[in-house]
């Protein structure tokens, strides 16, 4: 077990194409960190630089004290789990979770030895003697993990390693993993592009895009404080509700509603030469459905409406934009989900106060507030 450091680290390709731009990033020893990001963001190649996969172009990766970034993959002392299972179909989940320490030397005794402990903490062991066509999806999974867990490494890596299972069973194999995780306290990096696996299992998430690291932080920082448009975007299902408002006022203004802001965050605006508009965002969640004239509503029409059993949302269109330019065609409210309005209605919405996310519409990134 050892920490892991990125030390401004960059992967670049021929051409100049920069997959993985300076990233700095410090994992404590025995954390579950998530890279999360859309695809082509860098995520896998950070993980594969770690791995000796792909070559560092600049900076360095420690693992512990030790600059492994000149190291092949067999000396940085690291196990990988891959999306595709790679078990050798001719051996038995024995074999193949054996088949590295066999490769490695290690005597025969000492090899059955921690198979078994590794088939015990992943429920295999009536499975020892099967073939992997015998297997389930999960199962096999499973063996893959357990080949990784016999290495003993100091850190495990894992390359989306859900993505060949059915919806269902990624649910239950993610909390398998994180609380092996847990319960072994080796240090892990694992790569998705499914945000909820992200949040759901990461100690700490790290948000990537375009080779360049958004934010890092525990999954309910991301999710309440995002630091840039980009990670209040991309973190949050249904998305945050974003948009560049006209500043008027005093305020923020959206449809026919005026949106109070902070005099602080009012001064950040005009400090930045931008005083006439403001980048506002607000969650689903952080909507009120309130009676047609309450103070700082606006109006929205009803187009498209998801009723999920305990919660529902409706999807609608501003009735009178008023120089508001949303990212997204329809602002998304979550609603009581025995009083779903129909499609067609006009419904009259507010944001909560203290619920409210203002950004830069010059960079992006949170203004103070």
């Amino acid at each position: 077990m050892a920490p892991v450091t990125y030390d401004k680290a960059s992967c670049v390709y021929a051409g100049g194409v920069r997959a993985v731009d300076a990233l700095d990033l410090s994992i404590d020893d025995g954390e579950f960190l998530v890279l999360v990001g859309p695809s082509g963001c860098g995520k896998s190649t950070s993980l594969r630089m770690l791995a000796g996969l792909e070559e560092v172009s600049e900076g360095a990766i420690r693992i512990g004290d030790r600059d492994v970034s000149g190291l092949s993959p067999k000396d940085r002392d690291i196990a990988m789990v891959f999306q595709s299972y790679a078990l050798y179909p001719h051996m038995t989940v024995a074999d193949n979770m054996g088949f590295a320490l066999k490769i490695a030397g290690e005597k025969k005794p000492e090899i059955r030895r921690r198979v078994a402990e590794a088939a015990k903490l992943l429920d295999l062991e009536q499975y020892l003697d099967r073939k992997p066509k015998a297997l389930s999806g999960g199962q096999r999974q499973r063996v893959a993990m357990g080949r990784a867990i016999v290495r003993e490494p100091r850190v495990f890596l894992m390359d989306e390693p859900l993505s060949n299972l059915d919806a269902k069973l990624r649910v239950s194999t993610r909390t398998q993993i994180a609380a092996l995780q847990r319960r072994l306290g080796v240090t892990t990096v694992y790569v998705t592009h499914d945000q909820v696996e992200a949040m759901t299992m990461g100690d700490r998430v790290c948000v990537l895009d375009k080779g360049k690291l958004m934010q890092v932080d525990t999954p309910r920082e991301l999710y309440e404080h995002p630091e840039n448009v980009f990670v209040a975007g991309f973190i949050g299902s249904p998305a945050m509700n974003i948009g560049d408002l006209p500043i008027v006022d005093g305020g923020a203004r959206i449809g026919q509603a005026t949106v109070p802001l902070p005099r602080v965050t009012l001064d950040a605006v005009a400090s930045e030469g931008s005083a006439d508009r403001v980048t506002v965002g607000f969650r689903p969640e952080s909507l009120d459905v309130v009676p047609a004239g309450t103070d700082q509503s606006f109006e929205v029409v009803v187009n498209v409406i998801e009723e999920l059993g305990a919660e529902a949302f409706v999807y609608g269109a501003l009735t009178d934009p008023n120089g508001a330019e949303m990212s997204s065609p329809d602002i998304i409210a979550r609603v009581e989900p025995r009083e779903v309005p129909a499609k067609g209605d006009t419904i009259n919405l507010r944001i909560r106060p203290d619920q409210r996310h203002v950004f830069s519409v010059a960079t992006g990134n949170r203004l103070p507030a």
